[in-house]
């Protein structure tokens, strides 16, 4: 075992947990910073997750036990100010002038959901009855039924796909993987709270590309009648009643379409956080075309850095799935496990000669 190795875990989401909770298993002493109050991210806002709706509830009880390994303290309300290297010595200072030193760092400072309010023609914050991916689940999670502002069940409901992904106009041309599996999750959910519902998705293409993810839109066709329509939606107005009137075009019958809703849900994808772009420029990180922080390849070299001794865990690094930010973890925590040995075998080489 490598003793006497100190790691700071950037981010205390899903990502950056399951990192530190390994490398402090293994030994290792871990200091995990958080700049918000509570640990968890986004996950503790989640209700199911696909494709099986298992409650998210399990995964975050599952995190707290984590956060009880020996060796991994957490600081929460707590932000880097700066960060310095020297040699293979990294040296921190945080928002409250504390000051710590690492030997090696690991980013998880995760992803930020899309602002619904750059995209103005779908009237996010401006109707009350359009909602994103996001601020649905917080229902499902907290409220356990679906109104309207008027207090009732809604008839008619579309869901919006790839707002804010895979868009020129807003700069980011990557697709965020997510948000077509999220909207047939949220969708079969809303059919079963309100069978009599009719539900429409609007798409540009889906990307069930998962294990389970097309069965699960199967069923959505036909086990929920969960109306699938190719095509953009261009425009969303409210009318007199308070209803929502839907302009887009039928990409597949080549024509125009106009439809009533009772509410819209826009389907926000990810986004680099402002926390990843700014630890990213402490650190000089070398960054893709999308913004997210680039690793060293795309394969083996997922979780390494430009940066000897830094390493990336989960969706700092690009949209990834909860199953997937948890695989990246533990794939981080291991290429930093390897980068302390090789470290160590070269300093014996060194001594020999």
């Amino acid at each position: 075992m490598i003793k006497n190795k100190t790691i700071v875990t950037i981010g205390g989401g899903l990502a950056g947990i399951e990192t530190s909770h390994l490398l402090a298993e293994m030994g290792y002493e871990v200091l995990l910073i958080e700049k918000k109050a509570e640990i968890g991210g986004k996950i503790l806002n989640w209700d199911h997750l696909f494709p099986s709706f298992s409650p998210a509830q399990q995964l975050c009880d599952d995190v707290a036990l984590k956060c009880k390994s020996a060796n991994l303290k957490i600081l929460t309300n707590t932000e880097l100010v700066d960060i310095k290297k020297e040699k293979n010595i990294f040296f921190l200072q945080t928002n409250h002038n504390l000051s710590f030193k690492a030997d090696a760092i690991v980013v998880a400072s995760g992803f930020e959901l899309f602002d619904a309010k750059r995209k103005e023609e779908y009237g996010y914050r401006i109707y009350d009855n359009v909602i994103t991916n996001a601020d649905l689940e917080k229902k499902f999670k907290t409220e356990g039924t679906i109104v309207t502002p008027t207090g009732d069940a809604p008839k008619r409901v579309a869901f919006v796909h790839c707002v804010g992904s895979r868009d020129e106009k807003v700069g980011n041309h990557y697709c965020s993987k997510v948000c077509c599996v999220t909207a047939v999750k949220q969708a079969i959910e809303l059919n079963q709270m309100m069978p009599d519902a009719v539900i429409y998705c609007f798409y540009m293409d889906l990307r069930m590309f998962g294990r389970g993810y097309e069965e699960l839109y199967r069923s959505a066709q036909e086990k929920h009648n969960i109306q699938f329509i190719r095509g953009r939606v261009s425009e969303v107005a409210e009318k007199m009643d308070g209803s929502l009137a839907i302009k887009a075009e039928d990409t597949l019958a080549g024509r125009p379409l106009r439809m009533n809703v009772d509410m819209v849900v826009l389907m926000s994808g990810m986004e680099p956080s402002q926390g990843t772009s700014e630890i990213g420029n402490m650190l000089e990180l070398k960054r893709g075309d999308d913004g997210f922080l680039k690793s060293a390849g795309d394969f083996a070299g997922r979780n390494i850095t430009n940066v000897p001794g830094v390493f990336l865990a989960g969706t700092c690094a690009g949209p990834m799935t909860v199953a997937e930010t948890i695989e990246n973890a533990r794939s981080s925590a291991l290429q930093v496990h390897n980068y302390f040995k090789n470290l160590k075998n070269e300093k014996v080489r060194v001594f020999h000669n």
